[in-house]
C-alpha cells in the first residue's frame, strides 16, 4: 500500500463548505488517515460536503483555467469527443481530442486531421505521459474520481467512531448512504471510460492490483446497492433527511436538489445501474436480456417527482461559478465566442420547428477559427444565455447565480429515454416513441407526435438517437452514446452531416470519420508511481 499524495488531495485542501458557508478543516498532520476534525458530528457532516463537492469535483493537483475542473473539464472532454461541442484551444490537447480523422465536404474535398500525430488513437498514447503532468487529459477524470472515492472511504471509516447526538442510527445511515452513493458514482465514471481501474476501500492509500473495467462497474453497482441498504437502515426518515440537508449546500436545495429520501435514493441508484448497463456495451451486442434488465431498473428509476443530485452556483462562487460547468464555457453572443463552440452536428439534431432550438440557439456570423487546430469546430451557432424568452420551453444555459440546475448524475429525462430505448429494441416501438413524445412535450418542443405514425425500427432508433443527443448534452455522458452506437469507430462514419469549410461554405451532406479510442488507457500519472502488480488486468486498451 502506498500513499498517493497527488491523488488524495482532500487532507491537504484545508477548506470545506457546509450549508453554504466556508469552514476550515483543521488537520494537524496532513498525512494522517484520521483527521481530528472528523471526530465530531459537525466535522464529519462538514467533510461530507467538502469531500464530495470540493475534493471530488473541484480541487486537484493540476488545473487549467481554460477548461476548468470536473464539471467543465473532464465532462467537457466527453462532450468534445461526442461532437456536441468543439474547441480550438490547445490546453490539454482540447483541439485534438475532439478532432475527427477526416471530414469530406459536399464538393468531395476531404480534410484530414492536421494535428500531429494526426489520429486520436496516436494522440492518447503520445499525450499519456507522466511528464506531461496536467497536459495529459487522461489524468483528470481518473484523479477527480479517486479523490472522491478516497473522501467517501474516509467518511465510512470515521462514521462508526463519531458520537452523534439524538438519533445516531439515522444520522449514521445518512452519512453512509451519502458516501456509498458517491463511491458508486465514481466507480461508474471510471469503469465507463478507462480500460482498467483500481478498487480502493481504504482512505489515503491504494494498491497495484488493476482490474478490468467490467470489474470496476461491478464495484460501482455494489456500492450503489450498499447506499440503498444504508438509507433503509435509518430509524427516522425525518432525521435522515435533516442530516442530508446539512450536507447538501442550502442553495442547491431548490428544484430537484432537495435531499433525497430513501425511496428516491433507490430510484437514483436504479437509474444509474441502468445507465451502467446501457453505456458499457455496444448497441450491436446488446441482448434481449440486457434490454429487459435496463427496463426493469428504469421502471423503478427516477420519477418526475423525485429529487436527484444537482449542483448550482451562488453569487460568491463558493463552490462553482457558471464557467465551471460545461454550458458555462459554451454560451456566447457570437458563434465561437466561448471556450467551447456549439457543434454544427448538435444544432443539426433539432427538427424543424423544435422550439428548444429557437429558445437555446442563435445563428450568427460563422466562426472560422484556426484551421491548423482541427476541421470540425467551425460553427454558425451560439448557445443563448438564459434562452430567448419562450415560455414553457427548456433552457439549456443560465449564467445568473443559482439559476441553472446542473444534473450531476441521472435524472428523469435520461431515465425515460433509457426506457424508450429498451422498449424500441424489444419490439414495443410505439410505446418507446410515446415516451419520446412525452419528453418533447415536457421540454416544450412543440413537435408533432411520432408515436402512432407507423415508424420502422430504424426510424424509431433515429428519433431516440437525436433526442438523447439533445436532452443529455453538456452532462458528460454524450460520448458514451457515440461509442455504443459505433459512430466513433475508425471504420465508421457519420453521413449526412452539416459542416463548414474554412471559408464558411456550408455542407449539408458531409461525411465525418471520427476514429476515437473507445476506452482510455490508465493514466501514466498513476502508473509511474503505482505500477501494476502481478496478476493485474491490462492497463492499456489493445486497440
Amino acid at each position: 500500500m502506498r500513499l498517493k499524495k497527488y491523488i488524495y488531495g482532500f487532507a491537504l485542501a484545508g477548506t470545506l463548505f457546509g450549508a453554504g458557508c466556508k469552514k476550515d478543516l483543521a488537520v494537524s498532520n496532513p498525512n494522517t488517515p484520521t483527521p481530528e476534525a472528523l471526530n465530531s458530528e459537525s466535522g464529519i457532516v462538514s467533510f461530507a460536503t467538502g469531500g464530495v463537492y470540493i475534493t471530488g469535483f473541484r480541487s486537484l493537483k493540476y488545473s487549467d483555467g481554460v477548461y476548468g475542473p470536473f464539471f467543465s473539464g473532464a465532462m467537457g472532454f466527453h462532450e468534445l469527443m461526442a461532437d456536441v461541442i468543439g474547441a480550438d484551444a490547445a490546453n490539454a490537447f482540447l483541439n485534438q481530442m475532439g478532432c475527427p480523422n477526416s471530414v469530406t465536404f459536399d464538393n468531395g474535398t476531404t480534410v484530414l486531421n492536421p494535428n500531429a500525430p494526426n489520429t486520436q488513437y496516436a494522440l492518447v498514447r503520445s499525450s499519456n505521459q507522466n511528464a506531461n503532468a496536467g497536459s495529459n487529459f487522461l489524468y483528470y477524470e481518473w484523479s477527480f474520481m479517486y479523490n472522491l472515492i478516497g473522501a467517501a472511504n474516509l467518511m465510512l471509516e470515521k462514521v462508526e467512531t463519531v458520537s452523534f447526538s439524538g438519533d445516531a442510527a439515522s444520522k449514521k445511515a445518512a452519512i453512509k448512504a451519502w458516501a456509498y452513493w458517491w463511491k458508486g458514482y465514481a466507480y461508474s465514471r471510471i469503469g465507463s471510460i478507462y480500460y482498467a481501474g483500481l478498487i480502493n476501500n481504504t482512505s489515503f492509500s491504494t494498491n497495484g492490483t488493476y482490474v478490468a473495467k467490467e470489474k470496476i462497474i461491478e464495484e460501482a453497482n455494489a456500492n450503489l446497492d450498499k447506499s440503498v441498504v444504508a438509507a433503509k437502515a435509518a430509524t427516522s426518515a425525518g432525521v435522515f433527511a435533516e442530516t442530508l440537508g446539512k450536507i447538501v449546500p442550502s442553495y442547491f436545495q431548490t428544484g430537484k436538489g432537495a435531499p433525497v429520501t430513501a425511496a428516491m435514493l433507490e430510484h437514483n441508484v436504479n437509474s444509474l445501474k441502468a445507465r451502467n448497463i446501457l453505456v458499457n456495451k455496444t448497441t450491436a451486442t446488446m441482448t434481449a436480456t440486457d434490454w429487459n434488465a435496463i427496463l426493469t431498473l428504469a421502471n423503478n428509476g427516477v420519477s418526475a417527482s423525485d429529487n436527484i443530485f444537482t449542483a448550482r452556483t451562488d453569487s460568491r462562487g463558493d463552490l462553482y461559478t457558471a464557467g465551471q460547468l460545461v454550458m458555462g464555457r459554451t454560451y456566447s453572443s457570437l458563434a465561437g465566442g466561448a471556450t467551447y463552440k456549439i457543434s454544427e452536428r448538435w444544432a443539426q439534431e433539432f427538427k424543424s420547428g423544435d422550439k428548444r432550438k429557437d429558445q437555446n440557439l442563435k445563428q450568427t456570423t460563422p466562426y472560422l477559427g484556426q484551421a491548423d487546430r482541427g476541421n470540425a469546430h467551425f460553427t454558425r451557432w451560439a448557445l443563448v444565455d438564459g434562452g430567448t424568452g419562450l415560455s414553457g420551453v427548456a433552457v439549456y444555459a443560465k449564467s445568473t447565480a443559482g439559476a441553472y440546475e446542473f444534473h450531476v448524475a441521472v435524472d428523469y429525462e435520461e431515465n425515460e429515454l433509457m426506457k424508450a430505448e429498451a422498449l424500441i429494441n424489444t419490439g414495443k416501438i410505439d410505446e418507446g416513441l410515446a415516451i419520446i413524445d412525452a419528453i418533447r412535450t415536457l421540454q416544450g418542443a412543440d413537435l408533432a407526435a411520432v408515436s402512432g405514425t407507423g415508424l420502422s425500427l430504424a426510424q424509431a432508433k433515429e428519433e431516440l438517437r437525436s433526442e438523447r443527443r439533445i436532452v443529455c448534452a453538456f452532462r458528460g455522458i454524450s460520448f458514451y452514446d457515440a461509442r455504443r452506437w459505433g459512430v466513433i469507430d475508425p471504420a465508421a462514419s457519420r453521413t449526412g452531416a452539416v459542416a463548414l469549410t474554412n471559408t464558411g461554405v456550408v455542407s449539408t451532406n458531409a461525411t465525418i470519420k471520427y476514429g476515437y479510442l473507445d476506452y482510455w488507457d490508465v493514466p501514466d500519472n498513476e502508473l509511474t508511481y503505482n505500477p501494476p502488480a502481478a496478476g493485474s488486468a491490462p492497463v492499456k486498451n489493445p486497440k
